[in-house]
């Protein structure tokens, strides 16, 4: 697809993603939902860039010129965009972010009348939708027909108690030191207030968005100032989220950052112990450590790897009948809770876990060791198919006789080959991940 990604449409806001392409794009996602609408509302909520404001008037007016009711949020997680969406009954829903990345990108993410992200047949017609003129200009709505916006401040309350329903009534944090990292994003009103009525003790850093800051050396991608205050503190454990909250990234009592890998095994062990794991099974991506599916295995609990993106990792879950999974980037879906990746649904999961067990968080969430793990970003002037290249496949097959996994694929939007090769001997991986590099820089450089 031209216009679609991963997740959504992204791109450098003013660039890719202008105001005639968010206009353009809503337009056509509103004739999309059209076919199955009921309450004539579409739900439109963003995080904290400045260019949400250009893109959300755009949206808006691409909606309503369609003749759909907008309701206008502001600010809220996507996760509440996908609770939300079901919850006020709307015949969609659509999240302006551009997740963890820097202010000066955005995106637009879709959800249907259930809060589920669309599939790719369903992202594909809305891009066909997009390219047909006629079309889009034969539903473009008249006089009466044209659709309204009002802007809603107090559905901030639902998403909350949503969330704290998702903690057992029988515990509280009252006793719990917790330090909070809202990256200047979308969660920054509604993760302390959370953590506040719970009753812990709250520290919260960067909650205060100017447009511009964003993500930016801090949340998620960079909780090294996180774990320094956890310490500082004396704090039980912290908790950093990414622009849009859909993302969580866990630092223990000492300061250090947890594996998403680890923190994905302790949540699957504890939830298969209380018989909350639907199908003793585990959905994440082909970038997950081998160990964790060694020890999820080891424990009974079946493996199920899908392609990376946390929509993959939820129609793994769907065709699976699975309840839990996630990515080893901090995506963690808890069915259970939440439509997608819920950073906040997921930390009051692990908080939960800690004091059922009455352990420190570096006990719960150490669960085994990782196997040494290499990436490269291997600059390429050549894109030829992987299964075109001369000797490829009995590359992939010796590796895999030498008991190691590699993980081979292009960049979808650079001149990049990534290459990851993990296995149990350290010295064996550096060895071989030189070798497949020179392999591939002889083949698509030479």
């Amino acid at each position: 697809m031209k216009l679609f990604g991963t997740d959504g449409v992204r791109g450098k806001a003013g660039e890719k993603l202008t105001a005639a392409v968010a206009m353009r794009l809503a337009m056509a996602a509103g004739i999309y939902f059209r076919k199955n609408a009921i309450t004539n509302k579409i739900l439109v909520g963003k995080d904290t860039r400045r260019s949400g404001y250009m893109i959300e008037n755009a949206v808006v007016s691409g909606l309503t010129a369609v003749g759909f009711d907008v309701r206008q949020i502001g600010p809220m997680p996507t996760p509440a965009i996908a609770f939300l969406t079901e919850d006020m009954r709307c015949d969609g829903g659509i999240m302006i972010s551009a997740s963890h990345n820097s202010f000066e990108d955005n995106g637009i993410k879709f959800f249907d009348k259930r809060g589920n992200k669309l599939s790719e047949d369903m992202e594909s017609e809305i891009e066909k939708i997009y390219f047909d003129e006629k079309l889009l200009v034969d539903s473009q709505s008249i006089g009466l027909d044209v659709g309204t916006s009002k802007r809603i401040d107090d559905v901030i309350g639902r998403y909350i108690v949503n969330i704290k329903n998702s903690f057992p009534k029988s515990l509280t944090l009252n006793k719990l030191r917790v330090v909070l990292d809202c990256a200047n994003g979308a969660a920054y009103k509604v993760a302390p207030t959370v953590f506040n009525e719970l009753g812990a003790e709250t520290f919260v850093l960067n909650d205060k968005p100017n447009g511009s800051n964003i993500n930016k050396d801090c949340g998620a991608l960079h909780p090294e100032k996180l774990s320094e205050e956890v310490l500082k503190l004396r704090a039980d454990i912290g908790f950093a989220f990414d622009g849009d909250a859909d993302r969580l990234v866990v630092v223990d009592e000492n300061g250090d950052i947890v594996d998403g890998d680890k923190l994905l095994a302790s949540l699957a062990l504890h939830l298969k112990e209380e018989n909350r794991l639907a199908n003793s099974g585990v959905a994440a991506t082909v970038m997950s450590n081998q160990a964790l599916e060694d020890f999820l295995t080891n424990h009974d609990i079946e493996f199920f790897r899908c392609d990376v993106g946390d929509k993959y990792v939820l129609e793994a879950m769907q065709r699976e009948g699975l309840n839990f999974g996630g990515e080893q980037s901090g995506h963690i879906i808890l069915s259970d809770y939440a439509k997608t990746g819920d950073g906040l649904a997921a930390s009051l999961q692990v908080v939960s876990m800690i004091l059922k067990q009455n352990k420190k968080a570096s006990e719960v969430l150490n669960p085994f060791d990782l196997y040494p793990q290499i990436l490269v970003n291997m600059s390429i002037k050549n894109k030829i198919p992987l299964d075109k290249i001369d000797g490829y496949k009995a590359l992939e097959k010796d590796l895999k006789k030498l008991g190691l996994r590699p993980l081979i694929r292009y960049s979808g939007t650079e001149n990049l080959l990534r290459i990851l090769l993990e296995g149990k001997d350290a010295k064996l991986v550096s060895q071989k991940v030189k070798e497949i590099e020179k392999f591939f820089d002889k083949k698509l450089n030479g």
